[in-house]
């Protein structure tokens, strides 16, 4: 897999881009309906930075019925996942990376307990 630093930077520079990603690495996996939660958005603005986050190849998607669920892309060179993790590591307990985790555990139908079919 080939990616650029300009890229991932540039996608990343964006504030919700970089939350995203982050909630959806302290999570592993998240579906659409559970950003819009956690985050505020609404999903159309979701949906396109996730998309902007997937084409810079970051992000892996995946259909079930309606919903598409997020996860971090698995062949991601060595140096980018090292960027995310120590990211990662050093903004989950500060505002607003703390807050979305909370915002998110909020949400009471989560996917797994029928949320979102």
């Amino acid at each position: 897999m080939t990616i650029q630093a300009d890229d991932v930077y540039s996608v990343l520079s964006h504030p919700m881009r970089l939350r995203a990603l982050v909630l959806i690495h302290q999570t592993d996996e998240l579906c659409v309906c559970e950003l819009t939660h956690a985050l505020g958005l609404a999903q159309p603005v979701i949906s396109r930075h996730l998309a902007q986050l997937k084409e810079a190849g970051l992000l892996l998607s995946r259909r079930q019925g309606q919903w598409v669920y997020y996860r971090i892309h698995t062949d991601l060179p060595t140096w980018v996942q090292q960027l995310i993790l120590i990211t990662v590591e050093g903004v989950k307990n500060t505002s607003p990376y703390s807050d979305d985790i909370l915002q998110l555990n909020t949400m009471a139908n989560r996917p797994g307990l029928a949320c979102c079919s």
